[in-house]
């Protein structure tokens, strides 16, 4: 490959890399944001609940100070941990060891290695993409599979919470209501909840439990839930209280995505449409007239160019996705 072309290669995937970067950090500091607003009771939902009591108001100004004290305090730490590989693999919610997970991605890899070989690539692209079966694809895979579990846990928590609640009302101790849900809920909200029982029986504390929970459900709910456990095996506040809150502010925040989910739909389509018509009219031409745009990948200009548009390209779908994708 000619030198310049690897050069312009170069700068347009630096160029990606930042615009991404940019978008990425800009999208974690309104979540942030977001999270303490929701927290303090600063939401829309919240700001036109007029009917709320001044002890509710005071109990939750407490767990956003608890929230905003824990997250400066662990923050250095959270960050090693969601880049590591262990954390990953336990949010995703396999048992499997790091060595056996590198096995299998080193199967994965040398798989696509032998498809590629009956493939025209040259020597660079194969060695590239055999490298990101390797590295990039299960880690993506993992992604994948956390956000998953993330969004079946949301599915049946505000249930378990007003369960839970019944429960404390009634009577029952903290941990054996953990327990009852553990039993009663399965999936993923049932695993994390038996995780903190058993925990909580081989002697660790229930704030401490509960905050490993959140280490391995990293989600704004599970965090508010292990900051009200926290608080109230410190200071023995009622916990009902505020798990009730807890569980509406959970239902506004469904109510809400799925009003945004009907409204953004039109921009969805509209999105997926500008991302496939190129590649749509690449393949028409091909099939009308193959000489023609075939310069673009026999040529080291069209070469050139097909990797400057693919480039751009991910970047302007990627963009889109994150405009379109709003975060509630």
């Amino acid at each position: 490959m000619d030198a310049n072309v690897i050069t312009t290669i170069a700068v347009f995937v630096i160029m990606a890399g930042g615009i991404t970067t940019a978008v990425i950090v800009n999208n974690r500091q309104q979540r942030k944001k977001h999270i303490y607003s929701v927290v303090t009771g600063k939401s829309d939902y919240q700001r036109n609940n007029n009917s709320k009591e001044k002890k509710t108001a005071l109990q939750r100004a407490e767990i956003a100070k608890k929230l905003k004290e824990a997250g400066e305090k662990e923050k250095k730490e959270k960050k090693k941990h969601q880049k590591s590989l262990k954390f990953l693999i336990q949010q995703a919610g396999f048992n499997t060891t790091i060595p056996k997970y590198f096995l299998y991605s080193f199967l994965f890899a040398c798989i696509v290695f032998l498809i590629l070989q009956i493939t025209s690539f040259s020597i660079l692209t194969k060695s590239f993409l055999t490298f990101t079966a390797f590295l990039g694809a299960p880690r993506l895979f993992l992604k994948f599979k956390a956000r998953r579990r993330q969004k079946k846990f949301l599915e049946d928590f505000a249930d378990a919470l007003d369960a839970m609640i019944r429960m404390l009302q009634a009577g029952m101790p903290v941990t054996e209501a953990i327990s009852m849900i553990s039993r009663e809920f399965g999936g993923p909200l049932g695993e994390e909840m038996s995780h903190i029982y058993d925990d909580q029986k081989v002697g660790i504390p229930m704030g401490e439990a509960t905050r490993r929970a959140a280490d391995r459900m990293p989600i704004t709910e599970m965090q508010m839930f292990a900051t009200a456990i926290q608080i109230q095996s410190e200071t023995g506040s009622s916990l009902s209280e505020v798990l009730a809150n807890l569980s509406a502010v959970i239902r506004a925040r469904f109510r809400l995505q799925r009003k945004v989910k009907a409204l953004s739909s039109e921009a969805k389509a509209s999105a997926a449409i500008i991302a496939c018509l190129p590649l749509l009219v690449a393949g028409g031409l091909y099939l009308v007239n193959p000489e023609y745009i075939g310069k673009l990948f026999n040529t080291p200009t069209g070469k050139i160019l097909v990797s400057g548009a693919a480039i751009w390209m991910s970047i302007g779908i990627f963009i889109m996705k994150q405009m379109i994708n709003f975060k509630i």
